[in-house]
């Protein structure tokens, strides 16, 4: 069939029209070849335009033309559907073959027909994990992550003991042999220790890094299995061990009045909260909480209480799939990783306790390097054609020459995402990728860390993250006046019923960075 739409396509047909100009008869003579690609209105502008035809002509052309070219490609399609249909009965196509990929064609491109998308795992998952969080089974759910996460934060501990020690006996090693220099022992001796010593520590790295993913990988297969079961359970009411599956010792899991106060007393911080409104016409209530604290004790589990729910930790499990998520601002550098600064820490924190829902961290990285990738790369093809077209000028080589050295980081002022379930109250992390240029007092509304918050907050808005916690002067720490950490926590909507009413009032902070306006 292919063979003979080649056959009847690419072919040279000639079009003629014959007006007459007083008492003279001319002809107009154009070669077509069919299939015709360019647009009929087209063609028939660029006849008269280049043979100089008459005006009064035009109508009658551009009829003339249309119609021809339809009925040439009627004709071509005629023959290409005599010649398929020549094709099946002399047996050259296999018919069943035919009406079967007719059939597919078919259902895949009529929505009537087509099959509905099966639902994956994850979205099950979501579903069932929905339900069991909103059920009496609430409280296992979360002191089984929590037995989890203690178990996590052993096998952390056991590696950073066997770490020290190593980085100990490396660094007694080295101080024997920095002595012995010039004596018995020369530079390349020393270099050869080291490299050692460097290698020692990778192999041990790898070997726990392994050992943390294989039981994370575990403990994650284990968890939704045993969700998925439970789940199955409940919808049986004649099952007699669902009672002892998410049955709760008190004397287990509940916490006594000491340790509860004791809590109470870590979680003391300097704070204020009131409520703000915004709008001209239609004003929208927004609560907001000051505080003085460490940006990564919103992540943190308490790793010292082994048993007991936290009252956060349930809130934020209650509205992983809901419509009032949590996210937090992060000010990172322009490089994709968890090797240094805070997103070494946070990296750390997230490492602590298994994620039930979501890739690993380093895993969501990955996908984060590979999209930037792809978008740097049809980015500098955009800018290779602008360059080749002579359209570029110095402010724009300059452009071109940053997104060269910088082919595979984020700029000032992009932001990337990742999603957790296993941190202690939010949901979304934004990474925003900010330069030393916020530290000075020179911000202004067009800074592109400003740009990127304002970005931040566009997709906080669309996406149902209803509560989020930004560094108030857009740095984590403060380089002259008292060394406080400011964070500011705005929660959109009105509060929740029972709380305590906020107050209204200003609130001054002493620094030499200004907060422009959002």
């Amino acid at each position: 069939m292919k063979k003979n739409r080649e056959r009847f396509c690419n072919r040279e047909r000639e079009f003629v029209y014959k007006f007459k100009v007083g008492s003279q008869c001319l002809e107009l003579r154009v070669p077509l070849r069919f299939p015709v690609q360019e647009n009929a209105s087209h063609l028939h502008g660029r006849l008269m335009l280049l043979h100089s035809l008459p005006c009064f002509i035009e109508k009658d052309l551009k009829e003339a033309l249309t119609q021809f070219i339809e009925e040439e490609s009627l004709r071509d399609y005629d023959r290409d559907a005599e010649a398929s249909l020549e094709a099946v009965k002399s047996g050259e196509v296999d018919l069943h073959q035919l009406a079967s990929t007719w059939a597919k064609a078919y259902a895949e491109t009529t929505l009537e027909h087509a099959r509905p998308e099966e639902p994956s795992w994850d979205e099950d998952f979501a579903d069932v994990y929905h339900d069991l969080i909103h059920s009496p089974a609430s409280e296992t759910l979360l002191n089984l992550e929590h037995n989890y996460f203690v178990s996590i934060s052993e096998l952390i501990g056991e590696r950073d003991v066997e770490l020290k020690k190593l980085r100990e006996r490396q660094g007694i090693e080295m101080e024997k042999v920095m002595q012995e220099l010039g004596k018995s022992l020369t530079d390349q001796d020393v270099n050869s220790l080291a490299a050692q010593h460097f290698e020692s520590q990778q192999d041990l790295e790898n070997k726990w890094s392994n050992e943390l993913k294989q039981s994370t990988a575990i403990q994650k297969q284990e968890y939704q299995e045993w969700v998925i079961k439970l789940h199955q359970d409940l919808k049986n009411p004649n099952n007699s061990s669902l009672s002892e599956e998410i049955k709760v010792q008190p004397s287990q899991f509940r916490e006594s009045v000491e340790a509860i106060g004791r809590i109470y007393e870590e979680q003391r911080k300097l704070e204020e909260s009131f409520t703000i409104h915004l709008g001209a016409q239609l004003k929208t209530m927004h609560n907001l909480r000051l505080l003085r604290a460490d940006m990564l004790d919103f992540c943190k589990h308490k790793r010292n209480h082994r048993s007991g729910v936290k009252l956060h930790r349930l809130q934020t499990a209650l509205s992983l799939y809901s419509t009032s998520l949590c996210g937090l601002v992060l000010l990172v550098d322009n490089r994709i990783n968890s090797y240094s600064g805070i997103k070494r820490d946070f990296a750390t924190v997230c490492q602590e306790c298994t994620d039930f829902h979501f890739p690993r961290i380093e895993e969501q990285l990955e996908v984060v390097q590979q999209v930037v990738l792809y978008a740097r790369t049809q980015r500098r093809s955009k800018l290779k054609e602008s360059l080749d077209s002579g359209n570029q000028n110095g402010g724009n080589d300059d452009k071109t020459k940053n997104a060269e050295r910088n082919y595979l980081n984020v700029l000032p002022g992009e932001f990337y995402i990742t999603r957790h379930s296993n941190l202690s109250e939010i949901h979304v992390a934004f990474h925003l990728c900010v330069d030393d240029h916020v530290k000075s007092g020179n911000i202004t509304a067009r800074d592109p860390a400003i740009m990127g918050l304002r970005n931040i907050l566009k997709v906080c808005c669309t996406h149902d993250i209803t509560t989020i916690s930004i560094p108030l002067l857009l740095v984590h720490d403060m380089s002259e006046g008292p060394h406080f950490k400011f964070w500011i926590l705005c929660n959109r909507g009105p509060k929740p019923p029972g709380q305590e009413p906020a107050t209204q009032q200003e609130v001054s902070v002493k620094g030499r960075a200004s907060l422009p306006d959002l």
